[in-house]
């Protein structure tokens, strides 16, 4: 609340900053940081590491400059694919991991509201209704909902040139007309194809999906999208329905059986059954499928001993990008972790 979030963060089972006060929440962060001594280095961008003796000497930055350090935290996010790949040829130990893929579902938030709250669908004080579901196939796979965003909308969220990826957001108001959700499925290192190095298998599936959405969406990052209807029907959408697509920059409608697998399909469509059994009208006919959603955890895990610290000496790894946290708690929670390793290992002794 010191860097300016709304004061219900403090009491809410699941509080919500929005994306438009995470705006000045992250500006007030940054400047306490500087107060306390912290620098911040815009346009930087780590190129590689430089090692003497077999241990971290420094960081070299993309414009050749070099920061000399003998440790280094690295906080990377699951979305930094160059760093992967440059510390995978550094030797860094590294594995593949488990994550989710799928799509997001679009619903009309007052659709949701009625079902969710009846009489009291409207009413200011519990908010836009919201929904978290888990469905457990007979084929041992798993589907959930993920990301929930009441009165939000389907974003963008490619990193790379000729990939979709698909994220969700909501302001703090939540008002938007729709509400959207990722539906996930599980996937683990037995489902990825080969890939060299093996511990960056799961990274290149991402890769190829990505572009496969991107080609169906038929380019310019238009989103591939499907009616649950034809979605359940498998047949190719040719028109959508009635939920409008919040997605920018546009929806192409298509067929997700030609993007995703067939027992990631499979799930989803037994899923979308249960759900609309326990919520009435969740596989409403025009309830909108938009595709891909690639990036719900990091698809590689970078090794490292109880204090954080990686197979690379002096170079410490935390939170999604490492592969130990799936979301901004785990996150948080994962870079105490390894600040206090880090400062447990060079503090001078007392």
């Amino acid at each position: 609340m010191e860097a300016g979030a709304p004061p219900e963060i403090e009491f809410l089972a699941r509080p919500h900053v929005g994306t438009d006060h995470l705006r000045r929440v992250i500006g007030a962060l940054r400047e306490r940081i500087e107060e306390l001594g912290g620098s911040f280095r815009f346009s930087c961008r780590l190129a590689t590491v430089r090692l003497a003796a077999g241990r971290l000497a420094g960081l070299v930055t993309g414009d050749g400059g070099e920061l000399k350090a003998g440790a280094a935290l690295l906080a990377i996010g699951h979305s930094a694919r160059d760093t992967y790949r440059m510390l995978a040829d550094l030797g860094m130990a590294m594995a593949p991991k488990a994550f989710s893929l799928g799509v997001r579902i679009e619903h009309p938030q007052r659709w949701l509201d009625r079902v969710r709250y009846g009489r009291f669908a409207g009413h200011p004080d519990p908010g836009p209704a919201d929904y978290q579901l888990v469905h457990h196939a007979p084929s041992g796979r798993s589907a959930y909902t993920f990301c929930m965003c009441p009165g939000g909308e389907v974003i963008a969220a490619a990193t790379e040139a000729g990939g979709v990826v698909t994220n969700g957001m909501s302001f703090h108001s939540r008002s938007e007309a729709n509400a959207n959700s990722a539906l996930l499925v599980g996937v683990t290192p037995a489902d990825f194809p080969p890939g060299k190095p093996a511990a960056l298998a799961g990274l290149l599936w991402q890769r190829t999906l990505e572009r496969q959405a991107f080609e169906l969406g038929g380019g310019g990052f238009a989103a591939p999208a499907q009616t649950v209807e034809d979605f359940l029907a498998r047949r190719p959408s040719r028109v959508l329905g009635g939920v409008p697509a919040t997605y920018r920059p546009g929806v192409t409608p298509s067929d997700f059986d030609r993007l995703l697998p067939d027992w990631l399909t499979a799930t989803l469509r037994q899923a979308l059954v249960e759900w609309d059994r326990q919520i009435p009208g969740f596989a409403a006919p025009d309830a909108l499928l938009t595709a891909i959603e690639s990036r719900s955890s990091s698809p590689v895990r970078l090794l490292r001993s109880e204090t954080c610290e990686s197979s690379i000496p002096g170079l410490y790894v935390a939170g999604e990008g490492a592969g130990y946290a799936g979301g901004i708690v785990s996150s948080a929670v994962d870079g105490i972790r390894a600040a206090e390793g880090l400062i447990a290992t060079f503090a001078p002794p007392r």
